[in-house]
């Protein structure tokens, strides 16, 4: 959710500093990352970025129609909900301590790539990506109906080398983490 130049990113701190756990022990959520981008240094502008890997559908299911995402509605309006397909999911060398930054990395694919090659290179650099010191996990995601890759990144420390969008990870809900599948998704 992109907010006003001018937005006190304290409210979001706030909401997620009491709020927050509030997740830790959702049926069927495998991570949350409260995330947030701050304007002026790295980013053009003040977010607040929550993204949610799903250890099953029933969990998503269930909080979109449920109390919690309800909240968010009355406090910000309906946001728009990005879904994507997962392709690959790792565990880094730094998984257990608390994230400090998030990347994503967003990549088109281009007219007329074919597409399997190319997704099994995305799932390998996923792989690559997980390995690197300091990464907590990393995950690899398409939307097939732009036909762009996401690739997401925790990190234990602020200033990972990878390129993309940097977030300050707020707070990690992690209460099926077990439950997401490791590797290639198909």
């Amino acid at each position: 959710m992109t907010l006003p130049a001018d937005y006190d990113m304290g409210i979001i701190r706030e909401r997620v500093a009491t709020k927050g756990q509030l997740l830790d022990d959702f049926p069927g959520l495998g991570l949350k990352a409260y995330l947030i981008r701050e304007r002026g240094g790295d980013s053009p502008v003040n977010q607040y970025a929550p993204l949610y890997l799903w250890a099953t559908p029933e969990g998503m299911n269930s909080f979109l129609w449920g109390p919690g995402f309800q909240r968010l509605v009355d406090d910000f309006g309906r946001p728009e909900v990005r879904h994507w397909t997962g392709l690959s999911y790792e565990d880094g060398p730094a998984y257990g301590a608390a994230p400090r930054t998030a990347v994503r990395r967003r990549q088109r694919i281009p007219q007329p790539t074919p597409l399997a090659p190319l997704i099994e290179e995305a799932v390998r650099e996923t792989e690559r990506l997980a390995r690197l010191d300091g990464v907590v996990s990393a995950a690899l995601a398409v939307d097939p109906h732009h036909w762009e890759l996401l690739y997401f990144s925790l990190w234990a420390h602020d200033a990972p080398k990878e390129v993309g969008d940097r977030y300050e990870v707020l707070h990690l809900s992690a209460p099926q983490h077990a439950g997401l599948r490791r590797g290639r998704q198909w």
